[in-house]
This record gives C-alpha cells, structure tokens and sequence, in this order.
C-alpha cells in the first residue's frame, strides 16, 4: 500500500471535511423540527432498506418532523468525524464504526452523548447480548467493554464464506464440511487451473484472512488480551505464527493470487460475484448484494469451518454528537430501528438483525444466516476485528498482508511490523 506523506493526508481529511461541512448548506440541526440523519449504507442494502422505512415510520409518528437524511461515503465520515463533530456542523444521529479506534477514539475525546440513561430506559440492553454489548459500552480511555454506553446498534454482522456450487460441481469438488476439507477443496481446484479464493490485498479482506487464521488457534483470553488489553498480546505466539506462516504457504501454493495486492474489497466482491472464483471469505455484509444480483450460478454461505471464533460484533452503531441539537429525536429514531417489525424488514433483506424473529424471516438463505449467527453468539465467538485495536492500525494490516501476498517480506518480518504500532499505542493507555 502506497503510504502519503503526512502533511498530504493532512490535506486530504481536511478537504473531505471541508466538502461534508459545506454539503449541509448551515448547522446541521439547526431545528427543532428537523432530525439530521447521516449513514453511508447502500439504498438497496438491508440496512438502507429497513432506515428507509424506520425514517418513512419517525414522520408518520414525529407530526411535524422531517428527516433529513445525507447520505456519506464511508470514508467520508471515517477520516473527518473528529472535526466534524468538533463543530457546529455534527448531525443529529449518524452511523459509526465500533471499536477502540473509532467509536472508543470519540467517546475518549468527548464527542459522542453518553446513551447509557436511554438504553436502560429504553431496553435495549435486554435484546442485545452480552458481546454485542461489548462495542457499545466504552470506558474513559475509550476500550471497548466498559461502563458507559455511547452507540447502539441495531443489526450484527460476521464473515464466513461463501462458494460457488456451480464451479464447485463443475470441478467435481465437494463443499467443504470441515478444514481439511477445505484445504483439499483449494488443492483441487489448483490442480485444475482455478486459483480457489477471491481475495482483495489492498483492503480489509486479507488483514480478515489474517486474522480469521490465528482465531483457529486462539481462545477467549486470547481475543481479550488483543482487542482489550487484558493480558499481553505477543505476535510471535502460536496463533499469530501459524496465521502468517499459513497465509504465506496460501499464496505459494496458489490458494491467493498474487494479483491481488491490487484489488481493493469491490473487486474481491464483483469477481466472486462474476463466477470467476470459487470460494469467497468475507463479511455478512455482502450477504443481500449476492441474493440480488447473482442469476448465473448457485451459492452458499457457512461458517468457517472447525474454528470457536470468527470475525463479528455488532453492526456500526447509532451515535448522537455530544453537539447534536435534537438528542431526543436521535433516540426516538434508534427505537423504531429496534422495534421487532423493522428488525424482521432487516432479516428478509440479507441483514442480521439483533432483535428479530427468526421465525419470520422467509428466505431460507436468510434464515440460515441469522441461524450461524446465533450460533456464533451463542458460544461467545465474535471476536470483533484486527484493526480495531489501535488507530491506523487498519493501514498497517494492509501494508503487512500485501508483504505477505507478493513475498516482499517473511512471516516473522510481517509479525515484527505488526507488533511495534501495537505496542506503542498500548503503551499510552496506562492502566
């Protein structure tokens, strides 16, 4: 991954920034009758279809009130939230990345309303569970799993991965039940001139691959001590070798294309979604997006196969801006999201919501999708993601695992450069 120059990033969150703040034309809730609502989820996405209908249900029951709602890029609001919501510009209510870098970096800062008053009233700690919890709930250093809530979500998400039956058939292979079954699959399809996995090295999908294969080798305690500093975390352990180890023996034996150092997340998705791979490991995310517009082929999804943790947690959360101006439309607008009739909209659609009814859910896809991920909840393996640790840490996954698809750097070079931002940004927390 090319990496900028400071001042030129610099430039770069401030132009982005600078094009948000002159987008909303004013204060962004500058009345009383007016909720000012920013997300970046597709219109045709699960999510973007059950908001649709949640802002459609806030003016038929809010009379008077308008939504207006601005669409934002994701990386719009990930580079300039900070300064956004460090003006007179923040939204009423806007969705936002959980985890300590994100989410925990703005609760620490003082920029997101304390929600903890609302959920209790409200309930809605009594339908998200335990480790869902987890990424709402930030302590005074901004670590995930503590006292005070500062965003609620209302659907999850997980990876898995997902097969093309067709090829799969085609190839005379068998959809893998188990870890050495998938590793036979990808050996055969090597043998017949196929690289088996859709892989995008300039984004998150490899850094998930990364991860996903040290959670085969990782427990609780593990996931605890990485994501929330409760123990050390130690790079050159078993879990973090056999991970690197593995993924450099994928790309050698033609499991990863080499190619795809430049492939960005989209063309992971698209190429999968064009035929042209077997076998694709990404997120629940993609889930409704494939139900819509793959016709060619039959596919399907499960869980990774043999492995007590996978990559998961909440969705992104509802945040209100310590600066929002209509804090109690904010609320009123989560609470619709919550209610059982939009989270059963969000389930029929390819999402995975966190208080529906399974049994209404009429796509057996789909169904099967919240099934995974209550069996995930249900033995505590959502094990949230590797870059959430630390801020940046997201480029520096990417810079590792692109080292690790081209070979221009070994495992253990790969788990060096992993280890010191890591263990530099600890270093600031204190105890």
């Amino acid at each position: 991954m090319v990496k900028r120059g400071k001042l030129t990033a610099f430039a770069a969150v401030l132009a982005v920034a600078s094009t948000m703040l002159a987008a909303c034309g004013g204060d962004a809730g500058d009345s009383p009758n007016e909720l000012v609502l920013w997300h970046y989820e597709s219109p045709d996405s699960a999510m973007g279809k059950a908001w649709a209908a949640a802002i459609e249900e806030f003016e038929r029951t809010h009379q008077g009130v308008k939504v207006r709602f601005e669409e934002k890029g994701f990386e719009q609001i990930q580079k300039s939230a900070q300064m956004v919501l460090n003006s007179d510009e923040a939204p009423d209510l806007m969705e936002y990345n959980k985890g300590n870098a994100t989410a925990g970096l703005l609760s620490k800062q003082g920029l997101l309303t304390d929600l903890s008053e609302q959920v209790a009233s409200r309930g809605w700690d009594k339908v998200l569970s335990p480790g869902v919890q987890t990424t709402c709930k930030y302590d005074e250093r901004g670590v995930m799993g503590g006292g005070k809530w500062f965003g609620v979500p209302n659907y999850a998400e997980y990876t898995m991965l997902y097969y093309n039956k067709n090829l799969f058939a085609k190839h005379g292979v068998k959809i893998p039940a188990t870890f050495d079954e998938l590793v036979a699959a990808m050996d055969a399809f090597v043998r017949a001139g196929v690289t088996p996995l859709s892989m995008g090295g300039k984004e998150y999908p490899a850094q998930h691959l990364l991860y996903q294969l040290a959670l085969t080798r990782a427990d609780s305690a593990w996931v605890d001590a990485f994501q929330r500093y409760q123990g050390k975390a130690d790079f050159h352990d078993h879990a973090w070798t056999y991970a690197a180890t593995t993924f450099a023996e994928w790309v050698n034996k033609g499991y990863i294309g080499k190619a795809s150092t430049g492939v960005d997340a989209e063309g992971m998705g698209t190429a999968f979604m064009a035929g042209d791979f077997p076998i694709m490991m990404s997120g629940s995310w993609w889930f409704g997006r494939l139900q819509r517009e793959i016709t060619a082929f039959e596919w399907d999804s499960s869980l990774w196969p043999q492995s007590g943790k996978t990559l998961g947690s909440s969705g992104n959360l509802w945040v209100v801006p310590q600066g929002a101006d209509n804090k109690n439309l904010a609320y009123d607008f989560i609470e619709i999201t919550m209610r059982q009739q939009n989270q059963n909209l969000l389930g029929n659609s390819g999402g995975v919501p966190v208080a529906g009814d399974v049994a209404a859910i009429t796509d057996p896809k789909s169904k099967s999708l919240i099934q995974n991920y209550h069996t995930l909840v249900g033995r505590d393996g959502l094990a949230y993601y590797p870059d959430w640790p630390a801020p940046g840490y997201y480029d520096v996954l990417a810079s590792a695992t692109q080292k690790l698809i081209n070979g221009s750097a070994s495992p253990h070079q790969v788990l060096d450069e992993l280890a010191r931002p890591y263990q530099e940004h600890v270093a600031t927390l204190g105890s």
